[in-house]
């Protein structure tokens, strides 16, 4: 049973985590863009939420627009060290990363902020239902559903909008950056602000999901987003490995939330099974190692049957 509440629990994560790993999607894969402010911009969404509902009793949902924005900001700030100042991409993203630490400790003024007794967003669709007596389940269980909930409808609007906007002529030069950049720049695009443009997506979504992880869990930290890009990378890696033959863009985006949610359940069973959290990072590692492995082992399987042939 404890194993069963646990995949439960780590259903509701996985979705909110989704939108990070979409975030990265854009970068790494789309853009082809190694971005590493991304642990900033994760921890940037989650203490701006929580601190405009501590300190200056916001509507929750309000904070998430705010987080949205100033995730983007920093991703504005990569693409500017990067496009105007010719730093390298992963050093950039590094630059920016550290310089949201502090940022980060000065939005909060503190390591961490307690949503104890806040309205969450959580809290106020939760607020609006019946109590979990009345529906004969445990309080826990019932802010798991409504984590779940909320996680549906902000994955399902998030993928939508990613689907349009790829498909237009903006997103499409994007993508073409990304591919190809010396052919979209022959073509007359500016994949600088190409560029730009990616991060800032790409980072609006991170910071988002840092609001939402924020709101479910109860509390921002300062250090909430150390990691935050292999967990991403990890969702993003485990969905194309098992829906390996999804090839349209709307079925990539829902195997990266199917690979968030898994990636959950993988942590939330081995951690049941006594896995220390101290070796989660370790474990994270070799979880993305065999993933990514996976293809190459399949490619010498098949020229091994052919030999044999």
């Amino acid at each position: 049973m404890n194993i069963v509440m646990a995949i439960f629990g780590a259903v509701s994560q996985g979705l909110t985590w989704a939108i990070l790993a979409l975030g990265v999607y854009l970068t790494f894969r789309i853009l082809n863009f190694a971005d590493m402010s991304c642990e900033g911009s994760f921890a940037l969404g989650g203490s701006i939420s929580a601190v405009l509902m501590v300190n200056f009793q916001w509507n929750p949902f309000l904070t998430l627009i705010v987080s949205t924005l100033a995730g983007a900001a920093a991703g504005a700030v990569t693409g500017f060290l990067h496009t105007r100042l010719k730093i390298p991409a992963i050093l950039s993203g590094i630059l920016t990363m550290i310089g949201l630490y502090s940022v980060n400790l000065r939005v909060m003024g503190q390591a961490n902020t307690s949503l104890i007794g806040q309205n969450t967003l959580i809290m106020m669709i939760k607020g609006l239902l019946p109590e979990a007596k009345e529906l004969g389940i445990k309080d826990s269980t019932l802010q798991t559903w409504v984590t779940m909930g909320v996680g549906l409808v902000f994955i399902f609007a998030v993928i939508m909008i990613l689907y349009w906007f790829f498909g237009t002529e903006i997103g499409c030069c994007i993508r073409a950056t990304g591919n190809n950049e010396a052919m979209v720049r022959a073509q007359g695009v500016n994949t600088d602000k190409m560029k730009i443009l990616g991060l800032l997506f790409s980072n609006g979504l991170i910071g988002l999901s840092g609001a939402l992880v924020t709101q479910s869990q109860g509390y921002a930290d300062v250090s909430m987003g150390v990691g935050a890009i292999v967990i991403g990378l990890a969702s993003i890696v485990i969905g194309e490995v098992l829906l390996l033959r999804v090839k349209n863009f709307a079925g990539k985006l829902i195997a990266i939330v199917v690979g968030s949610i898994i990636y959950r359940i993988i942590i939330a069973v081995v951690l049941q099974f006594g896995l220390a959290t101290d070796d989660l990072k370790l474990f994270t590692a070799i979880v993305v190692a065999l993933a990514l492995s996976v293809p190459v082992l399949k490619s010498k399987k098949g020229m091994i049957r052919k030999e044999a042939r």
